[in-house]
């Protein structure tokens, strides 16, 4: 392993503590995506996935003069989306104006982090406050790990394994009852299961992957570390 820090995502160097930052600005098409990156391939009217339908799921919806609204209310009331801000211009990369785009969706995601233009939240496929403001703060997780990993290589299943496993610890998508409304009763670790199965779902549908398995076994590989990153956190909120 030729990682220089402690935590080093399955020797890929994906971790915090050896990511740089990029000091640039987001949300105002000024951003430099890295070369090859699957979010810049995906068709413009998707985004990279925040979480795909788990089994006892339904989709939800909602108008997007709604939704619009609900990304204004988020952005000055919801303390999580705010600190995830300030922490983006703390680490170099304000956001601007354009940063949280709503959309109608093809692919059947709640939003995605889609460099140049930031967040895109998919009001097809939300139906609540709750879901705006998860869906919000998973993207931005995946925004600032955008800004502070210079090497951060989103081809790389391990990578990107990596930073959906932070987006569903730290946005609430694991939350409990959330789990519950999906069928899933257990209590004891699941939150753990929570974050791999979201995570995995997720990294599947990265076109490098080539099967389903191939996303698990990239979650698994860095989950402990990953897990343990809850940067800019001091812990899981």
């Amino acid at each position: 392993c030729a990682c220089a820090c402690a935590c080093a995502c399955a020797c890929a160097c994906a971790c915090a503590c050896a990511w740089p930052r990029l000091h640039t600005t987001l949300g105002g098409g000024r951003i430099r995506c890295r070369s090859g990156s699957w979010y810049q391939i995906m068709p413009s009217s998707a985004a990279s996935p925040v979480k795909q339908q788990d089994e006892a799921e339904k989709w939800p919806s909602m108008l997007k003069k709604d939704c619009e609204e609900l990304v204004e209310v988020a952005q000055t009331r919801n303390m999580t989306v705010k600190f995830m801000i300030d922490k983006m211009a703390e680490a170099g990369c304000p956001i601007g104006p354009d940063f949280f785009r709503v959309e109608t969706c093809d692919k059947e995601v709640g939003g995605g982090f889609r460099p140049p233009d930031g967040v895109v939240l998919c009001h097809n496929y939300l139906g609540s406050k709750r879901e705006v403001d998860s869906a919000m703060t998973h993207e931005l997780v995946h925004a600032y790990d955008h800004c502070r990993a210079a090497n951060l290589n989103w081809n790389n299943l391990e990578h990107h394994a990596c930073s959906e496993i932070r987006a569903a610890s730290l946005s609430g998508d694991c939350d409990y009852k959330r789990e519950v409304e999906r069928g899933h009763w257990t209590i004891r670790g699941q939150h753990q299961t929570c974050v791999k199965r979201r995570a995995a779902i997720s990294v599947a549908m990265n076109p490098n992957c080539k099967q389903p398995s191939h996303a698990k076994l990239a979650v698994e590989r860095v989950f402990d570390t990953c897990f343990a990153d809850t940067s800019p956190f001091d812990r899981r909120p």
